[in-house]
């Protein structure tokens, strides 16, 4: 959190990425420090995936991730 907040206070657009199992610490965080950044959430858990599976949740991501880096 605290690099994509860093990220665009330099005025470098960005989104980051975590699993829906933290949407509600990431939305706590953002607010402590005063950001919204812009946000994809993913299938948890990503531990221990395959190679394999970790494609088709990055494939299932860039329309969202892309959505939000052009809004």
């Amino acid at each position: 959190m605290h690099d994509i907040v860093d990220l665009e206070g330099r005025g470098v657009p960005g989104v980051y990425v975590a699993t829906r199992e933290f949407v509600d610490g990431a939305e706590r965080q953002a607010e402590a420090l005063g950001a919204d950044p812009a946000a994809v959430f993913v299938e948890h858990p990503i531990q221990d995936r395959t190679d394999d599976e970790m494609r088709a949740i990055a494939d299932a991501a860039v329309s969202a991730l892309i959505a939000a880096l052009t809004k």
